[in-house]
């Protein structure tokens, strides 16, 4: 009798697929109870010890087997780029980009020669097949919002089929909160809630909320698969960080499964400490390096089911501005907040310190980002500007964009911008020259030079290091810009430059004059700098409140003695 039944058990599976056909096949836990039910009572079998074991093994297994087929269905199933929407945040007032933010917003602060800033994310989104997208803007928005008309109509500019690129400028609407500025990133995202109503938000799960002063290369549709796998509420976009930075930006901590626990907004002293990584879960991860790069930073890039979103600004935290200092770490609590790891190049360029240095390093024989990737093009507006001429040149690891008139100069380490010109015996290295935003006619140019007055462009024989020159900039015959003295923070606005952390910046439509060299700083600039030093260098070793005084007392005597 058992050995008939054992044989009835190894038999093909048919026999018991038949049975459970039809209505009785509703769930699996439902097929597994029939079965059980069947091949106990078939043949007269009840209560053999050995055939009960048999059935409860084969029950584990096939339970085990509809799981992993479950996981495996789950993860397997791709997300499509028509589900997920992005909004783009045009960022505040940009004060620390200052001189280069002072006519314009910072996605619109040109980079790399002949791209703006906004162009890195807008072409992500469209690398990556998300082709709705909106760009939150505030301050200065006037050359973003001629920029992003000019590029991404979908009549004279690039066309990406249904999608669209729209600008949403802050605005007053109905309400008790209508008639204020955006408060902050969050806040900016609420005040345009009422447009998930609209008819082109249908079947939009998931919305992707970015930075427009990044530097880097992504396919979002990579962070989104990873968001939908882990079943996440939020997920936030990361990379790991040494200690020397770690404190300039938003910190998580998380658990081997990537789940975030605490988020904290750039912490300093014990609470940078207490956000270390475990060297373990770093490994875990997959990070090289885990005892040098013991953070992990938040990029600025998260990503929200919809519905969850729209219950966080509305009714979990309405009065919350911020997502990195506020929504996102309160919601950590209640919600499944995940971290996505990042591994390629990422930079923030929120400083005119990171933006120089970001710009320059595109001039390396390898550079860790390129903008020649033609699977993954950075898109920008189409100037169909003629080739750059240059004549008895030399050039050493540079960019020059096109349109640009280069006359027997020396360019070194540099970018030189679109519409650019250099005139004869030009020295340039380490500088970034952002170009112009128009010609002038040589009547015109001649006209100038006979009236005294300077043109656009570097005049002859000038020599400029470790500067920005903003568009449109006239800097004219034997100037010099080298800022030899290592000052590191000065305006002289009158005289059309500041200086943010060593760095000479011309700003936009200045006229620097024949002869003139930023080497002339005057007492109080001399001052300022070496009490800044000095403070800075008290901070980093702790002393009294009297050798403080007696200290800045003495730098303040000697700079008075010998200003230059």
């Amino acid at each position: 009798m058992a050995t008939a039944s054992l044989k009835m058990l190894s038999a093909p599976p048919h026999p018991l697929g038949s049975a459970i056909s039809g209505g009785d096949r509703r769930t699996k836990s439902a097929a597994i109870v029939h079965c059980q039910r069947k091949l106990r009572l078939d043949g007269g079998i009840r209560t053999s010890a050995a055939i009960n074991d048999f059935i409860d093994a084969w029950t584990n297994e096939f339970t085990s087997k509809q799981e992993l087929e479950s996981e495996e269905i789950k993860e397997k199933e791709q997300v499509s780029p028509k589900s997920v929407v992005s909004i783009i945040l045009g960022g505040g007032a940009g004060t620390r980009l200052f001189p280069l933010t002072q006519k314009r917003a910072k996605p619109a602060v040109p980079v790399g020669g002949c791209h703006r800033l906004i162009d890195v994310p807008v072409s992500n989104c469209i690398n990556s097949g998300i082709n709705k997208i909106y760009i939150l803007t505030q301050f200065n928005s006037q050359s973003l919002n001629r920029h992003i008309s000019h590029t991404y109509n979908f009549g004279n500019g690039l066309n990406f089929g249904d999608g669209f690129v729209e600008v949403l400028a802050a605005t007053q609407t109905p309400g008790e909160y209508g008639n204020r500025w955006f408060q902050g990133t969050a806040d900016a995202v609420r005040q345009f809630i009422w447009m998930f109503e609209d008819f082109k938000m249908k079947g939009i799960e998931n919305v992707l909320i970015l930075s427009g002063d990044h530097l880097y290369r992504m396919d979002y549709m990579d962070f989104v698969q990873e968001h939908k796998n882990s079943n996440a509420d939020i997920s936030v976009s990361c990379v790991t960080m040494d200690d020397r930075r770690a404190s300039d930006f938003g910190l998580v901590k998380i658990d081997k499964d990537k789940r975030i626990s605490r988020f904290l907004e750039k912490p300093k002293g014990d609470d940078l400490k207490r956000m270390q990584v475990e060297t373990s879960i770093l490994r875990a991860i997959g990070e090289e390096n885990p005892e040098r790069n013991s953070y992990i930073a938040s990029m600025g890039i998260y990503l929200f089911k919809t519905d969850a979103l729209l219950k966080l600004l509305r009714f979990e935290y309405p009065t919350a501005n911020d997502f990195g200092s506020e929504v996102i770490p309160m919601a950590a609590k209640d919600y499944r907040v995940q971290a996505y790891i990042f591994r390629d190049y990422w930079e923030d360029i929120g400083t005119i310190k990171s933006f120089f240095d970001a710009n320059l390093a595109l001039t390396d024989q390898n550079p860790e980002f390129c903008f020649y990737d033609p699977s993954k093009p950075i898109f920008t507006s189409p100037r169909f500007l003629p080739p750059t001429q240059m004549e008895k040149c030399k050039v050493i690891d540079s960019i020059i964009s096109d349109g640009c008139f280069m006359s027997e100069c020396n360019v070194e380490h540099s970018i030189i911008g679109i519409r650019s010109r250099l005139e004869l015996g030009v020295e340039l290295k380490d500088t970034m020259v952002m170009g112009a935003d128009y010609y002038q006619t040589e009547s015109e140019r001649a006209k100038l030079l006979s009236d005294g007055k300077v043109p656009i462009g570097v005049g002859k024989n000038s020599k400029i290091r470790n500067a920005i020159i903003d568009k449109n900039a006239r800097i004219g015959k034997n100037v010099v810009i080298m800022n030899s003295d290592n000052v590191q923070e000065a305006d002289r606005p009158d005289e059309g430059f500041y200086i943010r952390s060593g760095l000479t910046v011309v700003f936009k439509n200045s006229v620097i004059k024949d002869g003139t060299s930023s080497k002339i700083i005057d007492v109080e600039d001399k001052i300022t700098a070496g009490l800044s030093a000095l403070i800075k260098k008290l901070q980093d070793s702790p002393t009294d409140s009297a050798d403080i005084s007696l200290k800045l007392k003495e730098v303040e005597e000697k700079q008075k003695d010998n200003p230059l």
